[in-house]
């Protein structure tokens, strides 16, 4: 009979600096994986005591010292069962991004991670280090040998050739690999290429949550030795799933595995912007939020989005009409609130952007009216809003979508007020698709078809609407996602056929609105390239390729 090996895979959240509760947690997950699922091996996410990335809390010597007792303590506590655990360990002066195999009460070795990724939102080299004696990790379990690969490690082709040359029959990859669009058949076809090369099976576990601006998906996967990729697991969800490896075929039997049911594009990105919702506002202490509702999409969207992560009694919209907003705006407003059954409440801008006309009046006596009243009556809903969220608590979310943050066609300290910007990932093609999306699933259209249907507008001057300053969305997110997410030249995307003078118009005012967006709030990550630490220009900047 062949030897079989049972491993579970803690597909958790393990939010960051919740050293003391993730250490707790990760005791009670492997007493679990032991007693309620007989496994022989639990494997944790990288970084799981101290939750990826801790960022500068690394530079904290005390902290540090706290992930070092807290790996002691997880260790005492294993006993008929082998943990690895995921932790930042100092070493005099230097950090190493470590995993250790914990057996019998005791830590049995540890591995340090080898590629530290520093692009896109990682930036591992500003806080760990390569340990240069550091090399293949391979232990036994139950006469099994199993090797150790740490995330990026996988994605090179020396760290597994190296631990295979050492023997291991099974690797273990630990993971902390945030959600991006595309990311899933990039990563399945990485574990198809990597098994057949090196002839032996691989578990990949991917920690899950939001965490400020990134979201991990989780979306586990184990790959045998010959090649075949098994479904993934459910993605954005905290659950213990458990394999058998059998060690002579090379080949995974899911025990307790959950596929995730629909992994299409915009399934995925729906799951995505709801977990980091919903992870912002309780690490951060909120239960509940407040948006302004203006009958438009890119609010309609983030009212359906707060509802499916907090629940509907949990959100409050609220309308904020001007002498330029129209009926219809309303009504829709008003009509999605009733659907949802969520609280739906009124104030008026008009006599606080009047109050703010009297008292600029003197000043702008002989001036035309311009874009600087469009810009007050933004700055009245945000301080309005502003208001209602500190009076009665909660967290308010901005409505801007990452076409209008691209090129500026925000007001700060307007309609970008607010704690987290659910959109801020979303060119506006992309939100139009994901509602047309939303409404084809769970029922009933969580967003009436109308808001849909008719042309976008900002409402802060008379017959108003979005095409009056900017080129049609397709052209404008066919431009802004070469610009941003492929990083095309200005000739590239000429070559094209986008006319000349509209990518130029474009650039410019992708230029002229880094300063907003240095100052805009955080939102979940769901492509290639957002805005925020994974997109890094300076404000002040003469290049103009």
């Amino acid at each position: 009979m062949s030897q079989t090996l049972r491993i579970a895979m803690a597909q958790f959240d393990f939010p960051v600096g919740a050293v003391a509760r993730n250490s707790e947690r990760i005791i009670e997950l492997i007493r679990e994986a032991r007693d309620e699922f007989g496994a022989d091996v639990v494997l944790f996410p990288e970084l799981a005591i101290s939750g990826y990335l801790p960022e500068d809390l690394l530079l904290r010597p005390g902290f540090l010292r706290d992930c070092q007792q807290a790996l002691a303590r997880i260790a005492a506590a294993v006993q008929g069962i082998v943990a690895v655990v995921g932790w930042p360990q100092s070493a005099g002066s230097v950090v190493y991004n470590a995993a250790s195999v914990l057996r019998d009460g005791a830590v049995d070795l540890t591995y340090h991670k080898r590629e530290l990724p520093n692009y896109a939102v990682f930036d591992e080299r500003r806080y760990f280090d390569v340990d240069p004696e550091g090399g293949s990790c391979v232990f036994a379990v139950n006469g099994v040998n199993l090797g150790l690969l740490v995330c990026e490690d996988l994605w090179f082709t020396e760290p597994l050739a190296g631990t295979v040359a050492a023997g291991a029959e099974l690797v273990l990859v630990p993971n902390a690999s945030p959600y991006e669009r595309g990311k899933h058949a990039q990563r399945d076809a990485l574990l198809a290429e990597r098994t057949r090369e090196s002839g032996v099976g691989i578990v990949y576990l991917n920690t899950v949550g939001g965490q400020d601006a990134v979201v991990f998906d989780g979306a586990s996967v184990v790959a045998d030795g010959d090649g075949t990729v098994h479904p993934a697991a459910v993605a954005f969800a905290d659950e213990m799933l458990v394999v058998d490896y059998d060690v002579a075929a090379r080949r995974f039997m899911p025990l307790r595995w959950i596929d995730d049911g629909d992994e299409s594009m915009d399934a995925l990105a729906w799951r995505a912007i709801t977990r980091g919702l919903k992870d912002y506002c309780h690490k951060n202490g909120f239960d509940r939020v407040w948006l302004g509702l203006s009958g438009g999409i890119d609010s309609a969207l983030v009212l359906a989005l707060a509802v499916d992560a907090l629940g509907a009694d949990n959100v409050t919209a609220v309308r904020l009409p001007s002498r330029y907003t129209a009926g219809m705006s309303n009504d829709l407003a008003a009509e999605q609130c009733r659907a949802l059954g969520v609280k739906l409440e009124a104030v008026s801008i008009e006599p606080v952007f009047e109050g703010l006309m009297a008292a600029l009046g003197p000043m702008f006596e002989g001036h035309a009216a311009d874009v600087t009243e469009e810009n007050l009556q933004s700055r009245s809903r945000g301080m309005i809003l502003m208001a209602l969220a500190n009076k009665f608590g909660g967290l308010l979310l901005t409505t801007g979508n990452k076409s209008e943050y691209a090129v500026g066609y925000a007001t700060i300290y307007g309609d970008m007020c607010g704690g987290y910007a659910p959109l801020k990932d979303l060119y506006k093609t992309e939100v139009f698709g994901l509602c047309k999306w939303r409404n084809t699933v769970g029922g009933a259209p969580v967003i009436p078809p109308a808001v849909i249907a008719r042309p976008p507008s900002a409402e802060l001057r008379a017959n108003q609407t979005d095409q009056d300053s900017l080129p049609a969305y397709d052209v404008l997110d066919g431009i802004l996602y070469r610009h941003i997410d492929q990083e095309q030249s200005r000739e590239e995307m000429v070559a094209a056929g986008y006319a000349a003078e509209v990518v130029d118009r474009v650039l410019r005012l992708v230029r002229t609105g880094e300063w907003k967006r240095h100052q805009a709030a955080p939102g979940p990550k769901v492509s290639r390239r957002a805005f925020g630490r994974e997109r890094r220009y300076p404000i002040s900047n003469g290049y103009r390729g």
